[in-house]
């Protein structure tokens, strides 16, 4: 398997990214997940207007689109799927042991796994736990995912695919690894913590 590692292919067993990385210490990064159909991205130029978006919000320097598709590319043509998920990481780089960033720049990798299509009906829980929607990184896609590892956990416990989250005034936010729509009379509501780019997207 090949990735895509700041500036260029490398072969994915031998790929090192530094463990002082602030996307690894922290948690700072932000990230999309593109669907990839025989090669083919779903909305790449809305995901990375949403990359843009998000690494702003966090106080990253913008991504070089330009790399980033060069990248997408590079990565989609060396590793050949039917139905792939392509997730593009944008980390704050090489850092202190500390909430301050370093100056080393951010670190991107882009890496390509196989999808398998969703069920058409699925089972899902409610958590305990909820999203708050006056944080700092309400709105950002960020790499800050261990909250939804836990409430996952939780999901495969009760026999469910997935967990729904709230938000702290009880308003019904979003699942783990997916958006909520419920159709009521015929029209699609929906709430996001994150903008959307399409409900055909996969998740994360």
């Amino acid at each position: 398997m090949k990735i895509w590692l700041d500036g260029g292919l490398q072969d994915s067993e031998s790929a090192r990214v530094s463990v002082f990385d602030h996307g690894l210490t922290v948690g700072d990064g932000i990230f999309e997940t593109v669907k990839a159909t025989d090669g083919k991205t779903f909305a790449l130029t809305r995901h990375l207007d949403r990359l843009t978006r998000s690494a702003r919000g966090l106080g990253l320097p913008d991504p070089d689109l330009d790399e980033v598709r060069r990248g997408c590319a590079a990565v989609l043509a060396a590793n050949p799927l039917p139905l792939g998920r392509l997730r593009i990481t944008y980390t704050g780089g090489h850092g202190p042991l500390g909430s301050d960033r370093g100056d080393h720049g951010p670190t991107l990798v882009i890496a390509l796994g196989e999808a398998n299509r969703r069920p058409d009906s699925t089972a899902a829980v409610t958590v305990p736990w909820t999203r708050n929607e006056r944080g700092a990184l309400t709105g950002l896609k960020t790499t800050s995912y261990a909250e939804n590892v836990v409430a996952l956990a939780r999901a495969h416990q009760h026999g469910a695919s997935e967990a729904l989250f709230a938000n702290t005034v009880g308003q019904l936010c979003e699942g783990t690894g997916s958006n909520v729509f419920v159709v009521l009379d015929g029209e699609i509501h929906t709430r996001r913590s994150a903008p959307a780019v399409s409900p055909a997207s996969p998740a994360p």
